[in-house]
């Protein structure tokens, strides 16, 4: 008993010496820094300088993104309501500039005056040019206003480019926390390359530290570090190409993208779109209402968060899976009866074409989009082996485009599908996404790479920027093997399409100057019961529940150099809808020579079976 008494005093002795200890640390060695500091800047003070924000441009240097010179206005700290110094600091500004908010400016003021803080505090963001030049004197002859030189960032193609630009906005907390230089600025790529390039764009803080006395009156200036601006970054937007083609889609929703075959984005539309000019001070609730509530989405930058089931778009790649995997035979024709039937109860997964295509090779597969085809050799080779083939392809994979936060998408197989709903996977569901249907889900970005992919046998990463801070930006092109024969058909197919009387796209991009490949697909948002034999007509449905309409293509035929690809919301059928809208944009790069090598935009005659 005696032993347990002694350990307890020991031990309260021990913990009371601990304390005793670790606070006798805290206080003489501890906050002696944190004091230090503080006396520091009683006797110093840090004036950080910013950086002007680099500009974005495009392909022939014209400005996408700039800045506008402005001032800011500061009021000086420990101005007394009681006395009435405040207010009439206050009112000087707004008989100025009437249109600035009292209330905002007390709130701002109040916000930031305390004992302790002897700088002024910034109560008005920015003021243009022009709009204080005029009035100038009149308020740096106040003591208590202090004015400084600002930068607004401005978009002037708005609504063109807001989807590749993006645009800037106040920082938050998170974002202040995550980067000091953010936190001294207050604005912040918020998307597109403002904000996956914010760290190039915004540069590096410079400084001036003085020598300032008790009441903070500067008396010399100790240090001089210069700000590291003007970063800009150099698109491979061409903003004629960009505007034609936004003006061109008209008021449907949807997307195009226009590529080079190395990866290279010459435009690349989200329709339809917003004012980003909206953001860069701050969007009112109104117009953030407004944009939230259009069931078009502007605010989606649809081709790379945009998911849609990619429809008969997938059938080269579905090929392609078929040829790897060594199960099945591509030099096989299929025969179509317009449908095939599974499971006891007979299931049928019908072909867009009731009558049938009937023999079917793969090269007339791709030119007639024959469905059956592509349910039979899908069945043989099973979705494991499809999903392990496409991803490779670049489907339910990030293509690695220079914007922020891009989505995968969906490759389903077995084990996905046991994960995200804990069930089996069934037969039925390797049949519909052989078409690009059920849980299958891309990105139209996904679908122009794996366009490229198809013409050069090189899978590309896409690229908006050209040059960023002086350095040019690498074409990163991964080359794949195949089976030449086979993709020498598939080819020969997405010819087809576009230049046999029977291709899905040959009455909109059949009479064009050079040859063009491509491959049309029309994505169901609404499944079609069992009981009705006949598929109903898209100009019948609602709009909302009308397929998407794609069309993806490559060309010259015989030497592929651009990639569009063309996706209308509810548009139906990608030949009759999205076709029109990629010939006249091919007409257009070939009018502006676009396209290199004058030898190749003769029409090319291909045989045809």
């Amino acid at each position: 008993m005696k032993n347990i008494k002694y350990y307890i005093v020991i031990t309260i002795f021990i913990i009371f010496w601990s304390i005793l200890i670790i606070r006798v640390y805290h206080i003489s060695i501890k906050s002696n820094f944190h004091y230090e500091q503080l006396a520091k800047e009683n006797i110093e003070r840090k004036l950080y300088i910013k950086p002007t924000r680099g500009e974005i441009m495009d392909k022939k240097g014209r400005l996408l993104a700039l800045n506008k010179i402005g001032f800011s206005l500061f009021i000086a700290p420990h101005l007394s309501k009681k006395n009435g110094e405040l207010d009439r600091t206050i009112n000087r500004i707004i008989d100025i500039f009437p249109d600035l908010n009292r209330t905002v400016m007390h709130k701002v003021y109040k916000k930031h005056s305390s004992l302790y803080n002897h700088k002024f505090i910034k109560v008005v963001d920015f003021i243009k040019y022009d709009n204080m030049i005029p009035n100038y004197p009149y308020l740096t002859s106040d003591k208590n206003i202090k004015i400084e030189a600002e930068t607004n960032r401005f978009y002037p193609y708005g609504k063109y480019t807001a989807h590749i630009v993006g645009y800037i906005g106040r920082s938050n907390a998170l974002d202040n926390e995550k980067d000091d230089i953010v936190n001294i600025i207050g604005r912040v790529g918020k998307s597109g390359l403002e904000k996956s390039y914010n760290s190039v764009l915004q540069g590096e803080l410079g400084y001036k530290i003085f020598k300032v006395t008790a009441k903070n009156k500067e008396i010399d200036l100790l240090k001089n570090v210069d700000a590291k601006d003007n970063r800009n970054i150099v698109t491979n937007i061409d903003i004629d190409l960009q505007k034609m083609v936004y003006d061109r889609f008209g008021d449907v929703s949807g997307v195009v993208i226009v590529m080079r075959t190395n990866g290279e984005i010459l435009a690349a539309v989200s329709a339809p779109s917003f004012n980003p000019n909206l953001f860069v001070s701050g969007i009112s609730v109104k117009d953030w209402k407004e944009l939230q509530q259009n069931f078009n989405h502007p605010f989606t930058n649809k081709f790379i968060h945009g998911t849609y089931p990619p429809g008969s778009t997938i059938k080269m790649g579905m090929a392609l899976a078929f040829s790897k995997s060594n199960k099945t035979s591509l030099d096989k024709s299929e025969k179509c009866e317009g449908y095939i039937e599974l499971g006891r109860n007979h299931h049928k997964f019908r072909c867009w074409n009731t009558y049938g295509h009937w023999n079917t090779s793969l090269r007339k597969a791709i030119r007639e989009s024959c469905d059956v085809f592509f349910y039979k050799k899908s069945l043989e080779v099973g979705i494991d082996s499809i999903a392990e083939s496409l991803k490779t392809f670049g489907f339910g994979v990030k293509t690695g485009i220079d914007l922020p936060t891009e989505y995968r998408g969906i490759m389903p197989n077995k084990e996905w599908k046991r994960k995200k709903y804990d069930q089996p996977w069934y037969m039925g569901e390797t049949v519909i996404a052989s078409i690009g249907q059920g849980y299958v889900l891309s990105t139209p970005m996904q679908i122009a790479r794996y366009t490229a992919l198809i013409a050069t046998s090189n899978l590309v990463t896409p690229t908006i920027a050209s040059v960023v801070d002086g350095k040019k930006v690498l074409n990163i092109s991964e080359p794949m093997i195949f089976n030449s024969a086979h993709l020498k058909e598939i080819r020969a197919g997405m010819y087809d399409v576009c230049n046999h009387k029977k291709g899905t796209a040959y009455k909109a991009l059949s009479n064009m100057p050079f040859a063009i490949a491509g491959k049309t697909g029309t994505s169901q948002v609404v499944s079609i019961p069992q009981s009705e034999k006949h598929r109903m007509n898209e100009k019948d449905m609602e709009y909302y529940q009308k397929s998407h309409a794609w069309i993806t293509t490559y060309a010259p035929f015989n030497d592929p150099q651009i990639i569009i690809t063309a996706m209308v919301e509810h548009g139906g059928h990608g030949g009759s809808t999205a076709g029109p809208i990629v010939a006249d944009i091919y007409k257009w790069l070939y009018k502006k020579k676009f396209i290199s090598n004058t030898k190749y935009t003769n029409k090319i005659k291909l045989k045809i079976d």
